[in-house]
């Protein structure tokens, strides 16, 4: 008798927001659409999760606390996780914020802006991720 093949785990999408019930949106809204979710709260949070976590891509606030955005996080794995550096998605309610506007136009990430909605932002997971794993 052979053993079903297992089949592997799909990897977590990491996302970094402080605000609770933003976090706890945007993890629903992931899960239900199939992804796997790895939440933390700052910058600094991620940068060691990031350092040795796999993940899928990563979903960032622009602006988290402990003196690490998110776009102190898309340099960091630029340089030590390029694998990572195409797989960031920003969302922000401070669109119009002259760093914000710099942060994307620097680094090319997607953005979507709160409010949001929920197949709005999976439109853009999709497209940045690829389909989640079923």
């Amino acid at each position: 008798m052979s053993l079903p093949a297992l089949r592997p785990q799909p990897l977590p999408v990491l996302l970094i927001e402080d605000e609770p019930a933003v976090m706890a949106y945007v993890q629903a809204a992931l899960e239900r659409s199939g992804y796997p979710v790895v939440c933390c709260e700052s910058g600094v949070d991620a940068l060691r999760l990031l350092e040795n976590g796999a993940f899928l891509g990563v979903v960032s606030d622009m602006r988290t606390p402990g003196g690490v955005d998110g776009g102190q996080v898309h340099a960091w794995v630029a340089t030590h996780r390029s694998d990572l550096a195409s797989r960031i998605i920003f969302i922000t309610g401070d669109i119009a914020n002259e760093e914000t506007v710099a942060t994307l136009r620097d680094t090319g990430a997607p953005c979507v802006e709160k409010p949001f909605r929920v197949q709005q932002f999976i439109d853009v997971v999709s497209k940045t991720f690829g389909k989640a794993s079923e």
